[in-house]
């Protein structure tokens, strides 16, 4: 009961609650889990690393799943250093950790270090799973590395015996178009097309979300409209997409799209997501 109170608190950035909650009670490694997936959330450093003293009052850092949540807290606020720190202290290493230290590395940007965490898993015979590959994926995708993001979703099937979903196409999607491949990014999608019986519409939005993107980085008019007619047949009532179509049209200089496309979007009464960033003030947990 109470660490399901914990996790309400934390979600909803009441930490003083929280914390009172947690005075009342001995400190478990569920109701720190919670917390810490609160401050991930909400990249919340600073009540991060009190949990994590709370971790290590009690001893509780030799708990494997608390540890993987703590490294995953460090990274989503921006503490590679820290997240590295915290893996290489691990005592025990799972798929998880791995994919969460390679995930820290290739979001920030820092991919050879995503790739070279990548060979020290496989050389501590550590199998990856679908979520580590996209983590790779993504850190190629995010420091232009194409030859090694080709290289990695080759040895998908080829060495690890896994099957890509469409969220490790999208991907490789993303790879190619950033480079300016376009033919490349249309062979690869009729590769996924001809390999795949049936595609969840939330996963097929993603692809085409990659190729549309890959249509506007390089002008391709006519092969971005078709991707984005058939987004908006996927996901009609998402404003996300009417955004990225009306980013297309702005890259390619169809005006008059654009201003039609807004029109749409009030007629649909849809309203972009307004953008938002998390500060912490004077190191002060409470209500905002």
């Amino acid at each position: 009961m109470r660490n399901s109170l914990i996790s309400g608190c934390g979600r909803k950035r009441r930490y003083k609650e929280a914390f009172m909650i947690m005075r009342s009670m001995k400190p478990n490694v569920v109701a720190l889990i919670s917390a810490l997936a609160a401050c991930s959330k909400n990249s919340d450093l600073w009540v991060g690393k009190q949990i994590h003293c709370v971790a290590i009052r009690f001893g509780f850092t030799f708990h494997t799943q608390l540890c993987n949540v703590l490294l995953d807290m460090y990274a989503k606020c921006g503490k590679i250093w820290n997240a590295r720190s915290l893996f290489d202290r691990m005592h025990k290493k799972t798929v998880v950790s791995w994919t969460s230290m390679i995930d820290a590395y290739g979001s920030h940007g820092h991919g050879l270090e995503a790739l070279d965490m990548f060979e020290k898993m496989d050389g501590n015979c550590i199998p990856p799973n679908l979520v580590t590959l996209i983590a790779v994926l993504s850190a190629c995708a995010h420091s232009g590395m194409v030859e090694q993001g080709g290289e990695c979703f080759n040895l998908m099937k080829e060495r690890y015996g896994l099957d890509p979903g469409p969220e490790h196409y999208a991907c490789f999607i993303d790879i190619l178009g950033r480079a300016g491949r376009t033919e490349e990014v249309w062979g690869v999608f009729n590769n996924m097309v001809k390999n795949k019986n049936q595609i969840k519409p939330t996963a097929a939005a993603a692809v085409w979300i990659a190729i549309l993107n890959a249509c506007s980085l390089n002008l391709d008019v006519p092969r971005g409209e078709f991707a984005a007619k058939n987004l908006l047949e996927l996901e009609p009532n998402k404003p996300g997409n009417y955004v990225l179509l009306s980013n297309f049209y702005t890259a390619v200089g169809k005006w008059d799209s654009v201003d039609e496309l807004r029109s749409i979007m009030r007629d649909k009464g849809q309203v972009k997501e307004t953008g938002n960033s998390w500060v912490t003030v004077a190191h002060r947990y409470g209500n905002s």
